[in-house]
């Protein structure tokens, strides 16, 4: 499947299988097409719409998606990759869901809380 193909499917909500490589792989791809706060909008709405479709809407967050959404920002520009496989090489950290790259930037009770589920909380822990 292509990118485009991957993100069109997911905008869609007809993926029968969307795992946390698999946001990261649609977030780069929206990243590489459109300004980072296009990209943002278009992926945060999609990534609600995805969980309504599948029956979890509680399990959309703000505060990873966003964070997420900027540390592959950062990625892109520090290093252009202009095919996923050679990004996901060079960004493996990303790619783990657990242990989690946010852990070196947000203390795990900021992530747990209400607050960081429904907006954007800034880091609050040392690393990163």
């Amino acid at each position: 499947m292509t990118d485009r193909e991957l993100v069109a499917r997911f905008e869609a909500c007809t993926l029968q299988e969307f795992h946390h490589a698999d946001h990261v792989h649609v977030a780069w791809a929206l990243l590489r097409e459109l300004p980072l706060l296009e990209a943002l909008a278009r992926f945060t709405a999609s990534l609600r719409r995805f969980a309504a479709a599948n029956g979890k809407p509680n399990l959309y967050h703000e505060t990873i998606s966003w964070a997420y959404m900027l540390l592959i920002h950062e990625r892109i520009q520090r290093v252009p990759a202009a095919e996923w496989d050679d990004f996901a090489r060079a960004n493996g950290d990303l790619l783990r869901w657990r242990p989690s790259v946010l852990d070196g930037y947000y203390r795990a009770e900021t992530l747990a809380s209400d607050t960081a589920r429904r907006v954007f909380v800034m880091p609050d822990a040392a690393g990163g």
